[in-house]
């Protein structure tokens, strides 16, 4: 088969276009012929050698879509859709980087679906992502009000378009003034320019604070987002599109406003369910969710999405397709 293997932690240039065995299935997985796949930007700090317990070469992807091969277990028939997320994948073991990876049976979703496979291809960790976030971290309630800092990213979009169909106010930002429009045409009731700091902005709009944020671009505007909420806000930290993993300061009885609560969502498979999932796949085919595909690859083209992502050229999900 071929895959996109990261042969040593560095530069895109690390990841070579190889032909290498098919694996096989053996009891407790499911070989997946793979349609489609996204890309993240955690599969960017695995290939730089920034995840731990990685050993290289490896084929990476935390991530997949496409149809049954072999199941060993009969609990998939061979044609059924699948999708298949996290749980090691690419990290640990091969992942979904290839024109087949084996995935254990507890991290495979069947589903059935019309839509394209580099639709379906966007949707299990993003939709994994935003619905833990927004629903198990945040517990958002209809009548809120919701900061997504970060909001032009795929995550930032879609979480957009959840939260206000349970009712909330979003307020979303970016950095770049031309994306406002887009930010409001995705639904957000309020558009705040992000020059670092957007707490006096969205004091602005509400004096009190907002009572939840979802924060996407991670430690660099943790202390930042944190001034916005409300008492007993809750800022959530799921994103790290500012690529830095750690703060050099944090006082948590200073930057933790008082009664303020700060999580952070590290999604697993076990937070996605098959039922969730179809239901998602079923609101994107009847057009009531927008799905924001920025651009789509081939499976050759592994290298080059990492640049692209890497430039952070990105307006939205990046999707290979085999």
């Amino acid at each position: 088969m071929k895959a996109a293997m990261t042969t040593q932690a560095g530069d895109p240039e690390v990841i070579e276009i190889q032909e290498v065995a098919t694996p096989k299935a053996t009891p407790g997985q499911v070989l997946i012929r793979v349609k489609a796949f996204g890309l993240n930007r955690s599969e960017l700090f695995t290939r730089r050698g920034d995840s731990p317990g990685v050993v290289f070469p490896r084929i990476q992807g935390i991530e997949c879509v496409g149809v049954v091969q072999e199941d060993p277990s009969n609990t998939y028939a061979k044609g059924q859709q699948v999708a298949a997320i996290m749980g090691g994948m690419g990290r640990f073991f091969d992942g979904g980087y290839a024109e087949f990876t084996l995935a254990p049976l507890e991290i495979v979703f069947p589903f059935q679906s019309s839509l394209s496979w580099e639709v379906l291809g966007a949707i299990p960790e993003m939709f994994q992502t935003v619905s833990g976030s927004l629903n198990q971290a945040l517990e958002i309630k209809k009548g809120e009000t919701l900061l997504i800092r970060g909001g032009t990213s795929s995550i930032g979009m879609l979480s957009c378009q959840l939260a206000k169909s349970q009712g909330l106010t979003v307020v979303s930002t970016t950095r770049n003034p031309d994306k406002k429009q887009a930010l409001h045409d995705n639904g957000a009731d309020h558009v705040v320019l992000d020059t670092g700091t957007v707490r006096d902005q969205v004091r602005e709009i509400y004096p009190g604070g907002v009572n939840k944020v979802l924060e996407l671009i991670g430690t660099a505007t943790l202390k930042d987002s944190l001034k916005c909420i409300a008492p007993k806000g809750v800022v959530c930290m799921t994103g790290i599109l500012g690529n830095e993993w750690t703060m050099k300061e944090f006082t948590p009885m200073g930057d933790i406003p008082s009664l303020g609560r700060l999580t952070v969502y590290m999604g697993e498979s076990k937070n996605l369910s098959k039922e969730l999932l179809q239901e998602f796949i079923e609101e994107v085919e009847k057009g009531a969710i927008r799905l924001n595909i920025d651009k789509v690859f081939r499976l050759d083209e592994v290298p080059d999405a990492h640049r692209y992502m890497e430039a952070n050229r990105a307006k939205g999900k990046v999707v290979a397709i085999t």
